[in-house]
């Protein structure tokens, strides 16, 4: 493996423990710190904080030569393949990220960087950030340093950390995945030789989609806590035991823990989730035990509802009352005809109230065979449901503005190349 001289902006939990690790790989490793008490301690083989394989391999490090730590960014990067920076991002009064220390670290760096650099030096952002910060933020800064030409200078690259407090270095040589965002989506070679070895998936994006997934990360972490807890809550004052029942809950591995449910699309509807959601809240709101995540779930899902209904609106070529727009897909799952709170009914109501001249296609859905409820729930909510559905030769001779597909089932018709707007995904 072919060694990198790396340098790590930001000595904190984080940028030490990559430091480290880095270190640990056979590469050279400078650490650059503000905090004097801090970079001392580094130097003289003492972890700042506690964390399991540390402290030896910073000793491990500096033993070998391939540790040190300085407290001013040095006036000139040439020699180095890498920067990466770890500076803190904290929260500020209205909860958005302070990024005064990615500012300063940032001009730091563009100013260190010298003109005639045999190839660019590779900066990778760990810091958390939000989406737009390195095209819109970070970017603008190296530009105003080193002028127009600045791509032929550094190479930017967003590198998010996934590192668990107590097991730090485990994550680190065995992540989840790695993930590297560019300005054009495509690998850097610099982070794939100091990845090298470490088995794990590599996702290679832009810049937005890589800043974005750690926000995605911890805040499904944080619901997954919430939802924990407000179960156990709920069932200990039921009498129902939270341990036999987690372990049910997580045995279920094609369902529950899997990544059936998760991709961004359509509401959920049918006949059970909204049923069952809205029973539990009942019973935790009997018990007196307050659940405020599982009690919004359901406003959640009709935010989504009446997002969709203004999507399909604004991707309309025409006015409302000029438009004529398929449905495809009525039911709230395909391959059925069950409506009841189908978002699908819901999305077909908006869209008549709009002024849309509507048409449906639901090839499950034959109005003459509904029975019980979900007969009395289809004329309630659509009274025109005869006038409105229409089969797949009528699909196929019309001329629509707009093809809303609510399901998969709008790949099985052909559309030419009329506009499709699919429901049940997020793209």
């Amino acid at each position: 493996m072919i060694g990198l001289k790396v340098a790590i902006f930001g000595l904190g939990y984080v940028g030490c423990t990559v430091m480290c690790c880095i270190a640990e790989s056979g590469h050279d490793v400078l650490g650059v710190d503000i905090s004097a008490r801090k970079v001392a301690d580094i130097n003289a083989g003492i972890a700042p904080f506690s964390e399991p394989r540390i402290g030896e391999m910073l000793r491990s490090g500096l033993d070998g030569g391939r540790i040190r730590a300085i407290t001013e960014v040095p006036t000139n990067l040439d020699a180095l393949d890498l920067a990466i920076v770890c500076v803190g991002t904290p929260s500020g009064p209205d909860g958005a990220h302070d990024m005064s220390h990615i500012a300063e670290v940032t001009r730091q760096i563009a100013g260190a960087v010298g003109t005639q650099r045999a190839k660019p030096l590779t900066v990778a952002y760990r810091s958390t950030m939000r989406p737009g910060t390195m095209q819109e933020f970070v970017s603008p800064i190296f530009a105003a340093k080193l002028g127009a030409q600045y791509l032929d200078l550094v190479e930017l690259v967003y590198n998010p950390e996934f590192l668990r407090e107590s097991v730090a270095v485990s994550d680190y040589f065995d992540p989840p995945k790695i993930v590297v965002g560019t300005y054009d989506g495509k690998p850097c070679t610099t982070l794939a030789t100091l990845h090298q070895g470490i088995a794990a998936p590599v996702f290679h994006t832009g810049y937005r989609e890589a800043e974005f997934t750690k926000f995605v990360d911890n805040s499904w972490h944080a619901v997954k806590v919430g939802f924990a807890n407000e179960i156990g809550r709920v069932a200990e004052t039921l009498g129902v035991s939270a341990t036999q029942v987690h372990e049910i809950f997580v045995a279920d591995t094609k369902l529950n823990i899997s990544a059936y449910y998760m991709r961004p699309g359509g509401p959920f509807g049918g006949s059970c989730l909204p049923k069952d959601v809205r029973a539990l809240t009942h019973m935790a709101a009997k018990a007196q035990v307050a659940v405020p995540l599982l009690s919004n779930v359901i406003s959640s899902n009709d935010a989504h509802r009446r997002y969709q209904s203004a999507r399909v609106l604004r991707t309309l070529s025409v006015a409302p009352r000029n438009a004529r727009v398929l449905l495809v897909g009525l039911a709230f799952k395909q391959g059925t005809d069950d409506l009841r709170e189908s978002p699908n009914v819901d999305l077909a109501n908006d869209l008549l109230e709009a002024g849309v001249a509507l048409s449906i296609h639901d090839p499950a859905l034959d109005p003459a065979r509904l029975q019980g409820r979900n007969l009395g729930y289809a004329y309630a909510h659509l009274s025109r449901i005869d006038q409105l559905l229409i089969d797949a030769v009528a699909v196929e001779s019309g001329d629509w503005d707009l093809v809303v597909a609510c399901n998969a089932t709008v790949d099985a018709l052909n559309l030419g190349d009329q506009a499709v707007l699919r429901t049940y995904e997020i793209p």
